[in-house]
């Protein structure tokens, strides 16, 4: 209860004081909001991120206000911001009312898994800034890149069929479905989603789902390898072992903001995880 109290009299006074006038002070919520930031050269005006903000390397070296989804009110207003910029994802929504509420400036992108929305995001973070000729000179060059990227990725044979696991914390595997960034990524990267047209989201792996689904070729992240302790490890897992692709070694792991950030870097990633679907 003690505990409580202190939090609930730090968030009124933070509240009380409104954010620091002097200067832009820039909070950063969601990796490819931060990716862009720096993209567009206003890396100075940045105060703070959140944990999914790891790229470029100097954004690690950032203060941290949790995780985009988790958001405090005390961990974001402590950073005395002028203005947030966070994802669709973001929140709680009354956080984002709190902060709102004590002055300060939140802007959010749409949501969705779009590779037409990153030109969106690229010029409504550049507005936000008051920066519209550089972020309409950095969406152009994006979306100069992701024509090229798509037509590189139109002149690759055949349609690589891929299942996606996402498992950062190395113990609860799932898989994508529609509707997900990974099952976009997969599309655009001309590879069918073995799960495609069976569920929405993320569900778990399970045995007999993934033999049904005969994938050519496993999906993941690096940081799911690494959870794992290895793509050994990754791969004998139960529900995976018995895949023909398991036991091939048919697997292809990508940084996580990268592949799934939906941010600049995406035609690069895109180009690249086409390659490496239909490589030996």
């Amino acid at each position: 209860m003690k505990s409580g109290r202190l939090r609930h009299g730090l968030l009124a006074l933070l509240l009380a004081a409104g954010p620091a006038a002097a200067s832009p002070r820039l909070v950063t919520v969601g990796g490819a909001v931060t990716e862009i930031v720096y993209a567009l050269g206003a890396a100075d005006r940045l105060v703070a991120t959140d944990t999914t903000s790891t790229w470029p390397a100097a954004a690690q070296a950032l203060p941290k206000v949790g995780y985009q989804r988790a958001l405090a009110a005390e961990g974001v207003l402590s950073m005395q911001p002028t203005h947030l910029i966070a994802t669709a994802d973001a929140g709680p929504a009354v956080v984002l009312t709190q902060l709102r509420s004590a002055g300060v400036r939140v802007t959010q992108l749409p949501t969705g898994h779009r590779a037409e929305q990153i030109g969106v995001a690229i010029r409504t973070i550049a507005a936000a800034l008051s920066m519209e000729a550089a972020g309409d000179t950095l969406a152009a060059r994006f979306e100069q890149s992701w024509a090229a990227a798509q037509r590189d990725v139109g002149a690759l044979p055949g349609r690589p069929r891929a299942l996606f696991i996402l498992d950062h914390a190395g113990a609860s595997p799932m898989v994508a479905g529609d509707d997900t960034a990974a099952d976009a990524v997969l599309r655009y990267a001309g590879a069918s989603n073995v799960m495609s047209g069976r569920f929405h989201g993320y569900r778990p792996l399970t045995a007999e789902s993934a033999l049904a689904a005969a994938p050519d070729v496993i999906v993941t992240t690096d940081e799911a390898i690494v959870a794992a302790g290895g793509r050994a490890a990754f791969l004998a897992r139960p529900g995976l072992s018995a895949l023909a692709a398991a036991r091939a070694g048919r697997l292809v792991s990508f940084d996580a903001l990268r592949m799934l950030g939906f941010g600049p870097r995406l035609p690069g990633a895109v180009r690249e995880l086409a390659q490496r679907l239909r490589a030996p």
